[in-house]
């Protein structure tokens, strides 16, 4: 089966969001330019681990000067709408890749596929892909977006850190009594 590479060279949203009541949610990444939107399932974890790689980047660009003190310093692009209709995962991420070209974030977003081998986009064969090229305020916009979906989870537990049900949780540092 052919590979199909959606572009998305000058996104008008990157977001990241989540259906279902907690400790029942879905997420998923959405990508909008004039080329059409992508919806793309996406796990919990990898949401965090791509906020954090994020923040990192700036870090990392703001000490290198890889690019002027106004770019680093221009306020997020704020997406707060709810993810557009319908809600259907293209494909469900299993790579992601992140780099800094040309005053711009690249982000690759490849298919979960059998092997962990992370294909070239100008390959014919492979999993589908979705190439994003975002700029500086669009990232920032994106990590505090996806916090603030991430943190409306289920409570942890003061005890053990796990997640706390509405019914509460059998907690293992109270030897099984419910919290």
């Amino acid at each position: 089966m052919p590979r199909i590479v959606y572009r998305h060279d000058q996104p008008s949203r990157f977001i990241a969001s989540a259906i279902g009541e907690p400790g029942q949610r879905e997420f998923f990444l959405q990508v909008k330019s004039d080329d059409g939107v992508n919806t793309i399932g996406i796990e919990k974890g990898q949401v965090i681990a791509l906020t954090e790689r994020f923040e990192e980047l700036i870090r990392e660009i703001r000490r290198g000067k890889l690019a002027s003190p106004e770019e680093i310093s221009v306020k997020p692009f704020t997406d707060n709408k709810p993810l557009e209709l319908p809600i259907e995962a293209d494909f469900l991420v299993g790579i992601i890749s992140i780099t800094w070209e040309s005053d711009r974030v690249y982000v690759n977003l490849q298919a979960a596929s059998q092997d962990d081998e992370i294909y070239l986009d100008d390959i014919d064969e492979g999993p589908d892909l979705v190439v994003v090229k975002l700029k500086i305020e669009q990232v920032k916009g994106f990590c505090e977006r996806a916090k603030e979906i991430v943190s409306a989870g289920r409570p942890a537990c003061a005890f053990c850190a796990l997640p706390i049900d509405p019914m509460g949780h059998l907690c293992p540092r109270a030897n099984g009594y419910r919290r």
